[in-house]
C-alpha cells in the first residue's frame, strides 16, 4: 500500500502488495505503519521522542491512522486503554525510550490487571547501543515483563512484520492482555520487503476456546439440582462478549445474580434478579446470597479479596462451585472449586444453555422460590439508602440524578479510584455491557480523563462522563488540553469533597480517625482551571443546582464541561467490608461503628 496515497478510514489496505510506486523498500517504520493498517487501527494515542522519529515520520505520510497527542505517556496508555475497554478492539499507544517507556509503566500494568487488548510500541536506542547506558536507554522488556501479557525486542527489521501479527494476536486471544513491542531506533530505519502474514500460529500459545463436555454435563447436573443457586459473573463475561449469554441463562433457569465491579453491565442492573454489586462495597443481598447459597456458577470472574473478603469465612459454609474463566491458572487460584471449566465463556455458556434446553429436568421451583423469599428478606435491609439534604451536596444523589438523565440515552460512565467511583457503581445502573470504565485490579488513579477521551473518539455520538475527585482528577488534568485540540467534548464530575475520601474513610474507620495527609489543603480554582484549558466550567454547591447543571452540560454536547461539585465532606461508602472480614460481615452505616 502506497503510505502517501489516501485510504477511506477505516479500510482494510491490501498488507502484502508493494507500493505500486514505490522505488526502494519499505523501513522498519513504514513497515510498523503498515501492519498498523493491515491491523485496522484507527486511532493511535502517543508522545514523539528521539527513538521513535523515524517511526513519527511515516505515520506524518499517511492518513488512515488518526495519531493523537497526549500531554503525558501514562494517558497515552490510559486513553488506548479505555478505547478498547469501550469497543472490545485492541488498544494502540506509542512512547519514546527510557522516560517515555517508565511513563507509561502505570497504564500497562492497568490494562494488565484489567485483562486489556493492548499493542503498545516503544521506541528502543539503536541495537549497537544497548546495554550501554545509551541516552534515554532502559531495559524496556525487563521492566515491563511481569505487567504484560508478552513483550517482544525487535532486532532485526525481517522480523517485524511477523513480530506485530503475533502481537495483536495474543492481546486480543485468550485471556487478553497488553503487549509491548520493543524497536530500536535502527530496527525502525532498515529496509527490507514487506509481508503480512494472513494469520500465525505459535506452538507454545494455543489457548483452549471451546469447553469440556463432561464437565459442562456435570455442571447442568448441578444447576439443575440446586436448591439455592446463584450466578456471579466477572469482567470475563464483558470480555468475552458474553453477556447475552449470561441473560439468557439468568432467563432460562430463574436464577439470581451478580456481577463485580468489573462485570457491572453483563446483566441488566433494573432486572429484578440482578441484586447488585457484590464484595467490599456491594450490596447487603448480594454478599448474604454469595456465602448462603448451595451451588454457585462463576463466570469470567476470579474470587479476588476484594469480592470474597477472608479465604477462611468465605470457605466456612459449604457449598459446590463451577468455575468458567478462559485462564486454566485463575481457576482454583484462590477458592477451591468443584467443576473447573476452562474455555471461552461465550463458547462454554452457549453449550451450557444448550444442555440445559435439551434436559427433561428443571430446578426445583418450590426450592427456588423459598430461596427468592430469603433473598427478598436480604433486600429489605435497603443497604443503599442514604440521607437526603437540601443544605449539603450528597455524592450518591449526584449519581442517581446523573443516571436518571441518562438512562434512555447513548452514555459511558468512566471513573477515577476512591468514594466516588464505589458510588458510581453503586448508583449508576448499568443496563449495558462495556459502558462502565474504570479500573479494577491495580486501582489506579488519573484514569478517568483519559479514559474518556480514548472512548469520545470511538464514540463520537455518545455522551462520555467522567466521575472523578479532586485527587484523581489532578494526575491527568493536563489531557484537558488534549480534549480541545482533539475536539472529544467530554463531560467531567468531580466529586469535590476537599479530601482523599476512601483515605479518609479509611483513616475514620481503621486509624481512629487520624487523618494523615488525606485533605486537600490548596486546591485550584477548578472553574478557572477548565476555562484556562479552553472549556466550560461550573461550580455546584447546593442540591437544587445540581439536576440544571448536570442539564446542561448535557446540552453542551460539542463542549468539554468541568463540573466541579461540592459534596459532603463527612460521607462514607456503605455497605463496607473491612480488611480481614467476611463478606456477611458488612457495615451498612455508621451506626454499626
Amino acid at each position: 500500500m502506497d503510505m502517501s496515497s489516501p485510504v477511506r478510514p477505516g479500510a482494510h489496505p491490501a498488507p502484502s502488495s508493494p507500493a505500486p510506486n514505490a522505488a526502494a523498500e519499505p523501513n522498519g517504520s513504514e513497515i510498523l505503519v503498515r501492519c498498523l493498517q493491515a491491523e485496522n487501527v484507527k486511532f493511535l494515542w502517543g508522545y514523539p521522542g528521539g527513538a521513535v522519529l523515524y517511526i513519527y515520520d511515516a505515520l506524518y505520510k499517511q492518513d488512515t491512522i488518526e495519531h493523537v497527542l497526549v500531554r503525558h505517556e501514562q494517558a497515552a496508555i490510559h486513553a488506548a486503554d479505555g478505547y478498547a475497554r469501550a469497543t472490545g478492539e485492541v488498544g494502540v499507544a506509542i512512547v519514546t525510550s527510557g522516560p517515555g517507556v517508565t511513563n507509561a509503566v502505570t497504564g500497562i500494568a492497568t490494562a494488565y490487571m484489567d485483562s486489556i487488548p493492548m499493542v503498545i510500541i516503544t521506541g528502543q536506542v539503536p541495537t549497537h547501543a544497548i546495554g550501554l547506558d545509551a541516552f534515554q536507554e532502559c531495559d524496556t522488556v525487563g521492566i515491563t515483563r511481569p505487567i504484560v501479557k508478552h513483550n517482544f525486542l525487535v532486532k532485526d527489521v525481517r522480523d517485524l512484520a511477523m513480530t506485530m501479527k503475533k502481537a495483536f494476536h495474543i492481546a486480543r486471544t485468550g485471556r487478553p492482555g497488553p503487549v509491548v513491542v520493543d524497536v530500536p531506533k535502527d530496527v525502525s530505519l532498515k529496509t527490507t520487503p514487506f509481508v503480512y502474514p494472513d494469520s500465525v500460529e505459535m506452538r507454545s500459545y494455543n489457548p483452549v476456546r471451546k469447553g469440556h463436555a463432561g464437565q459442562i454435563r456435570k455442571a447442568v447436573q448441578l444447576l439443575l439440582n440446586a436448591q439455592r443457586p446463584y450466578v456471579y459473573t466477572g469482567g470475563g463475561v464483558i470480555l468475552g462478549e458474553a453477556s447475552a449469554e449470561v441473560r439468557e441463562l439468568v432467563d432460562l433457569l430463574g436464577f439470581p445474580c451478580t456481577n463485580t465491579l468489573m462485570g457491572l453491565g453483563a446483566m441488566p442492573a433494573t432486572d429484578p434478579r440482578f441484586l447488585g454489586m457484590l464484595g467490599m462495597h456491594g450490596t447487603y443481598e448480594a454478599n448474604m446470597t454469595m456465602q448462603h447459597c448451595d451451588v454457585l456458577l462463576a463466570v469470567g470472574a476470579r474470587f479476588d479479596d476484594r469480592v470474597i473478603g477472608n479465604p477462611k469465612h468465605f470457605a466456612s459454609v459449604e457449598r459446590k462451585i463451577i468455575h468458567v474463566d478462559i485462564d486454566p491458572s485463575s481457576i482454583s487460584k484462590r477458592v477451591k472449586v468443584d467443576i473447573p471449566i476452562v474455555g471461552d465463556v461465550k463458547d462454554v455458556l452457549q453449550e451450557l444453555i444448550a444442555q440445559i434446553r435439551e434436559a427433561q429436568a428443571r430446578p426445583d421451583a418450590r426450592a427456588l422460590s423459598a430461596w427468592w423469599s430469603q433473598i427478598n428478606e436480604w433486600r429489605k435491609r435497603d443497604c443503599l439508602k442514604y440521607r437526603h439534604s437540601d443544605e449539603v451536596i450528597k455524592p450518591q444523589y449526584v449519581v442517581e440524578k446523573l443516571w436518571e438523565l441518562t438512562r434512555d440515552s447513548d452514555c459511558y460512565i468512566t471513573s477515577d479510584v476512591g468514594q466516588h467511583q464505589m458510588w458510581a457503581a453503586q448508583y449508576y445502573r448499568f443496563d449495558q455491557p462495556r459502558r462502565w470504565i474504570n479500573s479494577g485490579g491495580l486501582g489506579t488513579m488519573g484514569v478517568g480523563l483519559p479514559y474518556a477521551m480514548g472512548i469520545k473518539l470511538a464514540k463520537p455520538d455518545a455522551d462520555v462522563f467522567c466521575i472523578t475527585g479532586e485527587g484523581s482528577i489532578q494526575m491527568c488534568i493536563q489531557e484537558l488540553s488534549t480534549c480541545l485540540q482533539y475536539n472529544t467534548p467530554v463531560k467531567v464530575i468531580s466529586l469535590n469533597n476537599r479530601y482523599l475520601g476512601m483515605v479518609r474513610q479509611w483513616q475514620e474507620l481503621d486509624y481512629e480517625g487520624r487523618y494523615s495527609h488525606s485533605y486537600m489543603d490548596a486546591l485550584p480554582d477548578f472553574v478557572k482551571l477548565a476555562e484556562a484549558y479552553g472549556h466550560i466550567g461550573l461550580k455546584i454547591e447546593r442540591p437544587s443546582d445540581v439536576e440544571p447543571a448536570l442539564r446542561e452540560a448535557i446540552r453542551l454536547k460539542d463542549r468539554t464541561v468541568f463540573l466541579d461539585v461540592r459534596t459532603d465532606q463527612t460521607e462514607n461508602v456503605w455497605p463496607m467490608v473491612q480488611a480481614g472480614k467476611g463478606i456477611t460481615e458488612m457495615l451498612l452505616g455508621s451506626e454499626d461503628l
